[in-house]
């Protein structure tokens, strides 16, 4: 069997934790960042994990990572 190909930009974006999750950074903070509180921008800054739901698309994705 030949190998599955890496979606890069996928690979790109996510990386996997030690448990072997994956996270992913947090949208909504590249423009128009005066009307956002110091607050949401500072929450903005951390990873988040993936939802469950999206697991199975980002194993399809990323088969070796």
């Amino acid at each position: 069997m030949p190998k599955i190909k890496t979606c890069r930009a996928a690979a790109k974006r996510f990386k996997k934790t030690g448990s072997g999750k994956l996270v992913r950074n947090k949208a909504y903070k590249s423009h128009i960042l005066t009307k956002k509180s110091q607050k949401r921008k500072r929450n903005l800054r951390k990873q988040t994990v993936i939802d469950q739901t999206n697991l199975a698309n980002m194993k399809k994705a990323m088969p070796y990572l």
